[in-house]
């Protein structure tokens, strides 16, 4: 793509910011050209957005029901899998696994909500309460 033909289309989400692209210049050499977005890009993020949201809803309600923790559901609101969490959190994947139960959760005491808390940048309140 030559220098001048870089998207310059307006997006929401890159209001405050610019994407950094290659582009070839007029002495045909490869150079960077900011972006302030690609109408292409926009939707397929869109898309991308609106999976993330469905799944985090999906998961909403199994929490509402009783079925898994809060946890799971600031997993999926994350894009969290038990491998990334245990990376965060310090704990074992088996050991997430456990706290996903919604017995076991009500059971933890708060030094362990607290560390799992702070991963998902909520208080302890926030992390027991899923509206």
């Amino acid at each position: 793509m030559k220098k001048n033909e870089v998207p310059q289309d307006k997006s929401k989400m890159m209001s405050e910011c610019r994407e950094l692209c290659y582009a070839v210049d007029e002495s045909g050499n490869y150079t960077t050209v900011r972006s302030t977005g690609w109408k292409a890009k926009q939707i397929v993020n869109a898309q991308a957005w609106e999976l993330i949201e469905e799944k985090a809803n999906d998961v909403k309600k199994k929490v509402l029901r009783g079925e898994l923790s809060p946890i799971a559901y600031y997993m999926a609101r994350h894009q969290m899998d038990l491998k990334l969490l245990s990376d965060y959190a310090g704990f074992s994947k088996r050991k997430i696994k456990k706290h996903l139960n919604p017995e076991c959760f009500d059971k933890l005491d708060d030094s362990i909500l607290e560390h799992y808390a702070k991963v998902f940048s909520l208080t302890v309140d926030e992390l027991k309460e899923v509206r």
